[in-house]
């Protein structure tokens, strides 16, 4: 049984403007995927449909073989759903580690040591503590993306979702946050799906999925890094 599953999925913004159509993907654990194609293709949308933001027009979302939409989906957010957004949505006020806490305590998971745990969990994504204490202000680009990936697994979800989480950064610092989606995946057997325009994604992605506009979709859009 797949991790999480697209069964015939179609999508509309509008009554005749389809993004998506009878899309049939599954993702399992201890894999990093890349979500790539041009733009319009409808790889954010495929993205919010994941995480059951958005609901499809038609065809099924199964997570662990239960389809997301039968229950809370704000609680498959915050327990099952692990998700890194393009512009971080770090509360810029707080610290790096009060961001990844808040985060713990929204998910309504009993958490024994809330602050142990997110000074662990940002050990291992590459902050120490004199980063951990500083305002997401006073970070770079680089240093709130690791945040924002500390703080989607504050909770140990099964999925982590992220949109272009390498997209603003430099190369070598692109290399180092592929190397910890890897590590999620290959080492602590999560399931890791990026969306991502970056060919560098792909290359490094264990499978890929590519999406083209509607209208020069193919049957199947499936190929294999």
């Amino acid at each position: 049984m797949s991790t999480l599953e697209l069964q015939n999925v179609s999508f509309s913004y509008e009554k005749n403007k389809k993004v998506l159509q009878d899309i049939n993907y599954s993702f399992d654990a201890g894999k990093v995927y890349a979500i790539v194609g041009r733009s319009g293709a409808g790889k954010t949308t495929l993205l919010s449909l994941l995480s059951g933001l958005t609901s499809p027009d038609e065809g099924k979302i199964l997570a662990n073989g239960e389809d997301i939409l039968k229950h809370d989906r704000c609680e498959f957010r915050s327990r099952t759903v692990g998700i890194i957004f393009q512009s971080f949505n770090l509360l810029p006020h707080l610290t790096a580690r009060e961001n990844v806490e808040l985060s713990m305590r929204a998910s309504g998971k009993k958490i024994a040591d809330i602050k142990g745990r997110s000074r662990s969990l940002l050990e291992s994504v590459g902050l120490d503590d004199s980063l951990a204490d500083r305002r997401i202000l006073k970070l770079s680009g680089g240093e709130q993306q690791r945040v924002a990936i500390a703080r989607a697994l504050s909770y140990d979800p099964d999925i982590i979702l992220a949109d272009e989480p390498t997209g603003n950064l430099d190369l070598g610092t692109q290399e180092e946050i592929m190397d910890i989606f890897s590590r999620l995946a290959h080492e602590e057997g999560k399931c890791v799906i990026l969306v991502s325009h970056s060919p560098d994604v792909a290359r490094a992605a264990d499978e890929v999925y590519e999406l083209a506009p509607l209208t020069r979709r193919k049957k199947s859009d499936k190929r294999r890094s």
